[in-house]
């Protein structure tokens, strides 16, 4: 098991906004930052100026075996090939090493080149959004954790130090976790911009449109984490009334086909996850919605 001193020894594969945001925020907690390592020279070092510590690299180095904990924060795609060329370099020098990668999707059996040669290993994933070059505070984020418990326990120990909240995941289908989340930001701005075109077809300016949406949602969001999901419900599925639900859908023949299957493909999964009756729920909703046609223009 690692002592405290190694657990705060990180090393860092991956320059990006993911691995600076969790080398930064670990580096204020007494974290000793080794090698931050990046697909340049210049992203290195730009790396390290944002966490503030670290010794960049350019290229796979065996200083990275130099700390006990090694923070994997490249993209899914290149995962497997990265774990790959780290088992090959440390060999032996992995055992009793901890390995953790920031993926939403994988699990830890992505880095099963470094468990063999005896890395324990796991993965550590933020519920947060990272854009542009903002490195966001993830305070109070919730983060998926999973893998060997050794990991587990360094993974912890990291998401405590940085403000967050640890859950443990099964391992089993991770990519629903990672799944989910794709529903509570990804998709629910696909859905804010549509309905936002929607009203401006209606003449709405683009600024008003927005405000009247997210006042709306906000409220509902309000109303969900307040009484929960199903008295939050409301609408012409919530009070029976399954005929403007085909006044909807001969509205949407007007726009794009994404529009119609996306607002299909809604109705019915607010059949099945909020109705008291989902089957009966279904029903009377598919009368209205028809067949699903192929997404396109008119």
């Amino acid at each position: 098991m690692l002592t405290h001193r190694m657990a705060e020894t990180l090393s860092i594969v991956g320059g990006g906004r993911v691995g600076r945001a969790f080398g930064r925020l670990l580096h204020q907690h007494g974290w000793r930052i080794g090698v931050v390592n990046a697909l340049t020279a210049s992203s290195a070092r730009s790396a390290v100026r944002a966490i503030g510590a670290g010794q960049p690299a350019e290229h796979f180095t065996r200083q990275l075996l130099a700390s006990d904990v090694v923070l994997i924060a490249t993209p899914d795609g290149a995962l497997e090939d990265v774990a790959k060329l780290l088992a090959e370099m440390g060999r032996e020098e992995w055992r009793g090493k901890v390995a953790l990668h920031t993926s939403g999707a994988m699990d830890s059996s992505v880095l099963k080149p470094l468990a063999d040669l005896g890395a324990a290993t796991g993965s550590i994933h933020p519920m947060q959004t990272f854009r542009d070059h903002s490195l966001p505070d993830l305070v109070g984020r919730t983060f998926g954790i999973e893998g060997k418990p050794a990991a587990i326990k360094v993974a912890r120990k990291m998401v405590r130090h940085m403000g967050g909240a640890a859950v443990r995941l099964s391992g089993v289908n991770k990519a629903a976790y990672h799944a989910a989340g794709s529903f509570a930001c990804a998709h629910i701005l696909a859905v804010m911009e549509a309905a936002t075109r929607l009203l401006m077809a209606q003449g709405f300016k683009r600024r008003q449109a927005a405000r009247a949406l997210l006042l709306l949602t906000r409220q509902t969001l309000d109303n969900f984490e307040s009484v929960g999901p199903r008295a939050a419900w409301t609408g012409p599925i919530a009070r029976g009334d399954f005929s403007t639900v085909g006044r909807h859908v001969r509205a949407l023949a007007d726009f794009p086909g994404e529009y119609l299957e996306a607002y299909r493909a809604g109705t019915r999964l607010a059949a099945l996850v909020l109705s008291g009756d989902p089957d009966e729920t279904l029903r009377e909703v598919d009368r209205e919605l028809g067949p699903l046609k192929k997404p396109g223009k008119k």
